[in-house]
């Protein structure tokens, strides 16, 4: 599994633009880290009331396009002091960018706990300390904040040599951490098409019976899926009429092969989907459960 902490991201990030080419077009290099320089800026504003930062770039590097971005603190009238200094604003931009760029997804697994948050998503986890995902959850208010984000993306997306864009946190890295490609690009760039509250969602489903209601209702039956225990209705008036006219016989641990609707909630603090409800709407195939017979 790809674990990404993100919490590396303190003061220095790698931004990979991934081409077949050892350049980019100068436009979308100035656009970019600009764009990025500005969510710096806004997001240290929420954090550090009392410290500038000035965002530097380091070095630049093929490998497909590398450009090391670091983050310089400074006071300001001293109002606070070393102790106070949060140096978390490029934790909070990859934070926010994997959030809107790989969180819509529907395989998502979200534990919190006191020191973190952590999302599983099919070969990937991702670590969020606390600490930036508080600050986070404050900073994506900010319209500036999300625009220049969006408009670092929207350079890239104009530049049709670039085919991803990655966050690593060394140079040498050859792969970034963090990799985001060019058809989830919009993503980022137009982030309100993700606010809403809640969705649905259909997906073909193989649905393993633990408890079966044997009438027409919207009463739950129980099924595993994907090892995981959910309880749906059978909605489905196909079924139901094989199942009295005794074409097929139900029994726990008999599959089901199904076209069902997921219902979906979106949690606000972190930005992910998380699945609500279920409803299957169709059952293409029963399969019975294999039974091993005796031998005489």
């Amino acid at each position: 599994m790809n674990i990404i902490d993100v919490g590396q991201f303190e003061e220095t990030f790698v931004i990979h633009f991934g081409s077949q080419f050892r350049r980019i077009n100068a436009y979308t290099l100035a656009t970019s880290l600009v764009s990025i320089a500005d969510a710096a800026k806004e997001a240290n504003s929420f954090v550090n009331p009392g410290y500038e930062v000035e965002v530097v770039v380091e070095a630049l590097g093929p490998g497909s396009f590398k450009a090391k971005i670091r983050t310089i603190y400074r006071g300001v009238g001293n109002l606070f002091s070393k102790q106070d200094l949060k140096s978390i604003a490029l934790s909070i931009i990859a934070a926010y960018i994997y959030q809107q760029a790989f969180a819509p997804d529907i395989d998502v697994n979200v534990k919190v706990d006191d020191n973190c948050v952590i999302i599983e998503q099919s070969d990937k986890k991702i670590i969020i300390p606390k600490t930036v995902h508080e600050a986070l959850k404050y900073v994506k208010k900010s319209e500036k904040f999300k625009k220049s984000i969006g408009q670092a993306f929207e350079a890239a997306e104009k530049d049709e040599k670039v085919k991803s864009i990655g966050i690593s946190k060394d140079f040498e890295d050859e792969k970034p951490s963090i990799e985001i490609p060019r058809d989830m690009f919009h993503r980022v760039s137009t982030p309100e098409e993700l606010e809403s509250p809640t969705r649905q969602i259909e997906e073909y489903a193989d649905l393993r019976i633990l408890r079966a209601i044997l009438e027409r209702s919207k009463r739950r039956w129980e099924f595993v899926w994907q090892g995981v225990r959910i309880s749906a209705p059978v909605l489905c008036d196909k079924f139901y009429d094989d199942f009295f006219e005794h074409k097929i016989t139900i029994a726990p641990g008999d599959l089901l092969k199904v076209r069902m609707k997921i219902y979906q909630v979106r949690m606000p603090d972190i930005g992910v989907y998380t699945n609500d409800k279920y409803e299957v709407i169709e059952v293409i195939e029963h399969v019975p459960r294999l039974k091993q017979s005796r031998i005489p």
